[in-house]
């Protein structure tokens, strides 16, 4: 779920003409949230505002990921603006009857949404898979990927792609020095 809304806009094809924002409008917005069922489908209507707030929190959110790999500093203003967030959703631990407990947003509509997804980190955040959520390094890229690794040690979401493009890169930097120097 968390993968899924930070790779709402693919970084790599912004320049192109065929990119797209999968929030880019209130509509599309809508639109995700609904089919990941962070929304009622009958909620209170989804504004151009909601749209940029949401945004935000997925940006902020593909930093805290970026922090999962052991070599990025953590982005302060990304974390002032999750916090926002979960101020907006007003987001309050509930205690079930079976014992268990929830974060649950107390606002409704697309702050609510965004308040489950915020839910959703807080969960992966008390267990293995959070560390294991990270972004792609290559600047171009920046997907959310699941590290698979033994080790954690995953830069890339893709070996075959991403990982292919900068060892070659990194290869092609050595040589020019190489003949250079």
């Amino acid at each position: 779920m968390i993968s899924a809304f930070v790779n709402t806009l693919n970084i790599e094809t912004l320049n192109i003409e065929d990119g797209h924002d999968a929030l880019a409008s209130s509509e599309e917005l809508r639109a995700f949230l609904t089919e990941h069922r962070l929304l009622d489908p009958h909620d209170e209507i989804v504004t151009t505002e909601a749209a940029a707030r949401a945004r935000r929190v997925r940006e902020a959110l593909r930093m805290l990921l970026l922090a999962n790999h052991d070599d990025e500093p953590l982005d302060h203003t990304a974390i002032a603006r999750l916090n926002a967030a979960a101020g907006d959703a007003a987001l309050m631990l509930r205690f079930e009857e079976d014992g268990s407990s929830k974060l649950l947003p107390q606002a409704s509509g697309p702050d609510g949404a965004l308040g489950r997804l915020l839910a959703i980190v807080f969960s992966a955040m008390q267990h293995e898979t959070w560390k294991r959520l990270k972004v792609c390094k290559r600047d171009r890229c920046r997907r959310a990927f699941y590290d698979h690794s033994k080790n954690h040690s995953s830069k890339w979401c893709s070996m075959a792609v991403c990982g292919n493009r900068e060892k070659a890169r990194a290869y092609r930097r050595r040589k020019r020095v190489s003949v250079i120097v």
